[in-house]
Formats: structure tokens, sequence, C-alpha cells
């Protein structure tokens, strides 16, 4: 009797995960190199902070981080997928092709000064890393060259390709790194996000798909007043269109999310917009469900069109499919995590984090000592949100998971200044030196333990793939966005100099800062 290949493969990732691991030696090798990189990591964490670049701007964080692959032996290959801030780094010959990435981005509004408890913005207005992608890459760069060193000293076969999340927050690259080819012939994959604890998942995860997408109208420009009868009003259109989505919101199921923004509404009140724009995102819980969203929107945007006399294009800016971790490679990881364990928080770090909860008006949570964790379709993280990351793009390319690591502070808002706080300090440091402590042991899990990459692989088409397949949103003239945000930093840069991390002169952003870091008398601004 034929035995069914999913059960097969079921059955033996539950036997065989404890097995598939790189030799003891190896692994502790491995945990040498990274704690030796300690320092380094973080500086680029620090430095990253620093930058505090918003999507496709992240001009600096991108040659800085490219620059410590290559000075390392990594092959950088710059401007990859049409975005000029985007690359891959990849070193080796023969074995598996294991790829780490993490995002770079940080967010429009908030800049943050790190180590303090309350909101004190360094720039006013400008963007700041209120989600800690400041901190992710760099732990992915530690592990990298920390497995390179450990595979050359014990002739291990096998190739490592880093890469950044290029506008993240904009659902605006992966996408287009999967359409351009770039996880062509990779084996597995890891990614890595910040949050407060250690852990990682397997199967369908809660994270959102999603389309970002922009509606622009085209019309005619009159007098307002002279001659209104003469236009025809974008803005008109764009109303309408919005009027219509929110009136079709009564009719959603519940698991879809939808908002927009008016990108153009017009010049001035006395001239009958000519032209008008609406960017929208479409949220459900797979891009099969987003994708019936975005035909809705389509037709709503036609009849906006049709009552005004205008015309309407629309441009995709960019996706995120749903995520869905690998099982094998997540139990391997997690094996590794429960190997490293979480982070020995000093009082010093409780106390800075009793601060940022109460300086924030949150709930007191203690920093976690309570992990690591393996998520599950019959364990879910009672923590995850229905965020949206475009990493799901690549989920659904080829086997992945990410990597959850500890480097800020329990209870906090996302997409928040009081996120950023801790993200310069040794929170973050700490946490990221654990999360790549995890990723370096699992590359080199995935290098040396071929079977491991086999289920991988396998897991991935026998059930990941049993009822969805992936099936991007991009049309064929559909580019990467790379404009946004320029004339933001245009304005933002000169002010934003005089902040960044010289670490030739200091041994931290802090120290720079003059920041005492520790109890709430020395953290208030």
């Amino acid at each position: 009797m034929r035995i069914p290949v999913a059960a097969t493969i079921l059955a033996l990732s539950a036997a065989a995960a404890g097995h598939a691991e790189a030799p003891p030696a190896v692994k502790a090798d491995a945990t040498t190199a990274v704690e030796a990189r300690a320092g380094e990591l973080a500086t680029m964490i620090d430095q990253v902070f620093s930058y505090a670049e918003p999507g496709f701007q992240e001009v600096r964080t991108s040659a800085y981080l490219a620059g410590m692959l290559e000075k390392n032996g990594f092959k950088v290959v710059r401007g990859v997928a049409g975005v000029p801030t985007a690359f891959t780094a990849t070193w080796g010959e023969g074995g598996p092709l294991i790829a780490l990435g993490s995002d770079i981005d940080a967010l429009l509004g908030l800049s943050q000064t790190p180590g303090v408890a309350q909101a004190k913005p360094m720039v006013a207005g400008a963007p700041g890393h209120g989600e800690g992608h400041n901190s992710g890459l760099p732990m992915m760069i530690v592990a990298a060259i920390s497995a390179k060193e450990v595979m050359q000293k014990n002739g291990i076969k096998g190739r490592i390709m880093v890469w950044p999340g290029v506008a993240e927050e904009l659902i605006g690259t992966k996408a287009y790194y999967v359409r351009a080819g770039l996880f062509d012939g990779v084996d597995a994959s890891l990614f890595a996000h910040v949050g407060s604890d250690l852990d990682t998942a397997w199967g369908p995860l809660k994270n959102t798909a999603a389309l970002s997408v922009e509606y622009t109208f085209t019309g005619r420009t009159a007098h307002a007043a002279a001659n209104p009868w003469d236009g025809k009003s974008a803005l008109d259109a764009v109303e309408l269109m919005d009027a219509g989505w929110n009136f079709k919101r009564e009719h959603l199921p519940v698991t879809q999310r939808s908002h927009y923004v008016i990108t153009n509404g017009g010049n001035q009140p006395n001239i009958v917009p000519g032209q008008a724009s609406v960017w929208y995102y479409f949220r459900d819980t797979g891009l099969p469900a987003v994708k019936a969203m975005y035909d809705s929107a389509n037709r709503i945007a036609e009849g906006a069109a049709l009552m005004t006399d205008t015309s309407v294009t629309r441009r995709v800016l960019g996706h995120a499919a749903s995520n869905y971790g690998n099982r094998p490679i997540a139990e391997a990881a997690f094996a590794n995590m429960q190997a490293v364990g979480l982070p020995q928080w000093t009082e010093t770090d409780r106390a800075f984090a009793r601060a940022v909860q109460d300086g924030f008006g949150r709930d007191a949570k203690p920093m976690r000592t309570d992990g690591p964790h393996l998520w599950s379709p019959d364990r879910p993280d009672p923590d995850a949100t229905s965020g949206s990351d475009d990493i799901g793009d690549i989920m659904w390319t080829v086997p992945t998971i990410t990597i959850r690591y500890p480097s800020n502070i329990p209870g906090l808002s996302a997409h928040n200044v009081m996120a950023a706080a801790a993200m310069a300090t040794p929170i973050a440091h700490k946490g990221a030196l654990a999360g790549a402590k995890v990723a370096a042991l699992t590359v080199l899990d995935l290098m040396t333990t071929p079977d491991l990459v086999a289920r991988a692989k396998a897991w991935q088409q026998e059930v990941q793939f049993k009822t969805e397949r992936y099936q991007p949103l991009l049309g064929p003239d559909d580019t990467p966005a790379i404009h946004l945000n320029a004339d933001l930093m245009t304005r933002m840069r000169p002010a934003m100099e005089p902040f960044i991390f010289d670490p030739r002169k200091h041994r931290s952003y802090l120290q720079q800062l003059g920041i005492a870091y520790g109890s709430p008398a020395k953290t208030a601004p």
C-alpha cells in the first residue's frame, strides 16, 4: 500500500527533528564566533538606528551593511530587482544555498531618542525605528559571517546569501525580489524580525495578505468660480470612490481590512482639480481573497470615473502574501533556541523596561524569561497580530521561517515612538546576539544535514502547497515605487545629519548622545 507523502513527512518531521543538526563541535565553534562579534553587532545596530531611513531611501543603511559583508568576503550585487537600496551578498561554493534576510526601513514621523522613557524626538517629524528594523539585518550579518568562519574552519560546503528587506513598511519589494528571480535556486530561507521573545512558528500564521495600490483620476482644470462647468473634478472622483468603498465595507467579511489616504487632492481650492490620487491597502487572509477585494475596488473606481466624466489608472505599489512557516526548519531552529536560551537581563535592563512602560502608559510586563517558544496551528502565538509582512511572498517561494528575537520591551505598541526607545540600548544588543546564535546554528544545521533540507522542501510541496499556490498580483508593467519618501528625506537629511552615530569616537550611541542608561530618573528627557 502506498503511504501518503504528506503523512510520511509529518511523521518524519517529529521523529527526525532531534537528529537534523550539525555536529556539536561545529555548533560550539559557531556560538563562540557569534559571541566574539557581540561588540560589532551592537555597533551595527546603533549605526542603523542613527540613520533612520524610511522605505526606498535606505541609502546609507544599505551602503553600510553591504560594505560590512563585502569586507568579510561576500560578493555584493547592488540595485537588484530595480530597487537602488536592495542588494544580495553571497559567499561559498557547492552544497545548499541558504538565504538570510531582515528588514532595514524606518517609519515616518517616529524619531525618538534611545534610552529615554518618554517621547523625545531627535528631529521633529523625522523618521525613526519604531519597529526595530535597525536590529534584524545586523543580527543576520553576524550570523552569516560567523557561519562562514565555521564552514571554512571545518571544510563545510555550502553557500550563504544575505539580503535586506527594503520598504517593508510599504510592502514594497519582496514580491519584486521573487519576480526578479532573487530566490531561484535557494534551498531554504531564514528571516528575522524583532520582538520581545525568542520564538518561531510553523504553518499558517496570523499575518494577513495585503495589496498596496494607488488610483489616479484625471479630469480637466477650470476656474472654480468663473467657469466651473468647464471643469471635470478628479477630486470628486476620488471622493466618490472613497464613498463607494466605505459603503462596500458593510458587506465585507470580517477578515478583511482596508485603509486609504488621499495622496493628491489638487493644488488650491479655486482650481478644479485636474488630477487626484488615492492610495489603498487591501488585506485578507490570502492573496486570492485580496484579489477579490481589488477587483471590487477597481469596479468602484471605474464607476467614480464614469460619474465625474474623468478617467482612472491604477498602479500596484507592492503586496504581501500571507505568512506560512516551514515546519522542519522551525523545529530545527527551535531546538537551537532552547540551546541558546533567552538573554540574561540585568536589573538595569528591567528598570529601563519598567520606566518605558510607565512613561508611555502601558501595563507593566516583565522582560521575558519564559521562552523560547515554538508556535503552531494547535498552539498559536497569543501575541500575534493581523498586520502584513511581505516575507510571505518568499515563504510561498522557498521553505522559510521567521526567527523572532527579544530586542524590545514587552507590551509596547509598534509603529509608535515607544517601540524605538530600547532599540539602541543593551536590551536590543543582547536580544540580537541571542538571535544571531540561533540563526548561525540553524544555517549550519541546513548546511550539514541534507535530510533537513529535503524534508523542508517536501513539507512545503506536500503540506503548504496542498490547497494553495503563490499567485502574485503584480502586473507586467508594475515597478517598485522607489519615488516614495524621496522628497521627505531631501528635506530631513540635513537636520538628521548631526545625529549620525560615530563609532570612532564613542563606544555606543547612548554615550554619543550623553544618555545614562538605567533608572527612570536617568532616562527622563
